[in-house]
């Protein structure tokens, strides 16, 4: 249709839709000061021409394309825009106002800030333990707040969704997922994007979960125990549950370790700071059954990079159950875990008189907020020592001999 052929304004939507193009852009008034624009190209837009308030200056103001904005839509924003000059506002100085607030309002998104925290401090942690954070926030928190300013979001909000996650018994992820949201706020917090953080102190009014052992045999049970250990038809397993018997290691220290952590010749094995739980570095002194062990398990995987690879894909290590399943599988499911030899290790060896920092050290269990720096190498000629006898004591066991621990040694 021509626009010469318009018989009628307001146009009827079938005039609208039925406008054709010209070689240059022209403007069709509708009425009231709202226009109609045609481009060569064929898009259409409609644009209200106004004077701004307390100006004889004249603008032009968008209302959107056609057909996503059809005529009635069009002629109600265009009254919209009357009233706001009416009352002296300039509608397309207000629109810009919004656009600006919508934009600040989406760069402030939770789940934004969050990302960011994670990005800043996965660096620091191992592969597995950054996609359990992630993983957690993923899962409890975007859901929820992810599309929300972090700036209102309050406490009681952050409250019901803490206690929404003590209600399904999850205690222990509830506490970390606290932890990891504190840690955003302060992010924003020190970065001057924020003066609060509504996520402090709401510990005080949440569950705590208690302190439980994990599950680990009677001392009368672990010569049984170690002999089973010992005839473990999977070599490489049966040899992993070895250096976490005799080395009071975390299982994950001992799945995910490499062979560059390891120096035979000095008899140390130095677990850098990203693999520990405390993101500290940490030396631990190798008896003679170690070192043996280790120049075993170099038969079977000293051509990789770890000590335990995966079967699958050599450049990841063995399941995190891996060590649990095998002890399953000796029949003492429920009965000992592989972290659960820590505690046996720490029992025995406070039993036997070997100082608590000695023992403490050799978990890596420093205390947090003490006044003197971490050292990795603490005490580690006495923790070689002591982890000497503590190796012949179990051996010894595993015989069904008796150790007595020589204080002059």
């Amino acid at each position: 249709m021509k626009r010469a052929e318009i018989k009628r304004r307001p146009m009827a939507d079938t005039t609208l839709s039925s406008l054709e193009p010209e070689e240059k852009t022209y403007r069709e008034h509708d009425g009231q000061g709202l226009y109609f624009r045609v481009k060569p190209s064929g898009q259409k837009l409609w644009e209200l021409r106004y004077s701004k308030p307390g100006s004889k200056a004249r603008s032009w103001l968008g209302l959107g394309p056609y057909p996503s904005v059809g005529g009635a839509l069009a002629r109600t924003k265009a009254q919209e825009a009357r009233t706001l000059i009416a009352q002296g506002i300039d509608p397309s100085t207000q629109r810009k106002a919004v656009e600006a607030e919508e934009k600040a309002q989406s760069e402030n998104l939770f789940e934004l800030l969050a990302r960011e925290w994670y990005a800043t401090r996965k660096a620091g942690w191992g592969d597995g333990y950054a996609k359990r954070v992630i993983g957690a926030l993923e899962l409890h928190v975007f859901p929820r707040m992810g599309n929300r300013p972090y700036a209102d979001i309050t406490p009681m909000e952050w409250m019901e969704l803490f206690r929404s996650m003590e209600k399904k018994g999850i205690l222990d992820q509830m506490g970390n997922v606290r932890r990891f949201c504190k840690e955003i706020y302060d992010l924003a917090r020190v970065t001057g994007r924020a003066i609060n953080n509504p996520v402090d102190g709401l510990d005080k009014f949440l569950q705590k979960k208690q302190s439980t052992n994990y599950a680990h045999v009677e001392q009368v049970q672990l010569p049984a125990l170690l002999r089973a250990i010992s005839a473990y038809n999977n070599r490489t397993v049966r040899i992993g549950l070895r250096l976490l018997v005799i080395n009071g290691l975390r299982p994950s220290e001992v799945r995910e370790a490499r062979w560059s952590e390891i120096d035979l010749d000095k008899a140390i094995w130095e677990i850098p700071a990203e693999r520990m739980k405390k993101r500290r570095a940490h030396i631990v002194p190798l008896s003679t059954q170690s070192v043996a062990l280790l120049k075993e398990l170099q038969l079977y995987s000293g051509s990789y990079d770890l000590l335990f690879p995966g079967r699958n894909d050599r450049t990841k290590p063995l399941s995190n159950m891996v060590f649990n399943m095998a002890l399953r599988r000796m029949g003492y499911e429920g009965m000992q875990t592989g972290h659960g030899f820590r505690h046996i290790a720490s029992t025995i060896l406070r039993e036997n008189d070997f100082p608590k920092d000695h023992v403490e050290a050799q978990l890596s269990h420093a205390e947090e907020g003490v006044a003197r720096i971490y050292n990795k190498a603490t005490y580690l000629e006495q923790r070689r020592t002591m982890m000497q006898w503590y190796a012949d004591y179990l051996a010894a066991l595993e015989r069904g001999n008796v150790v007595q621990f020589d204080k002059r040694a």
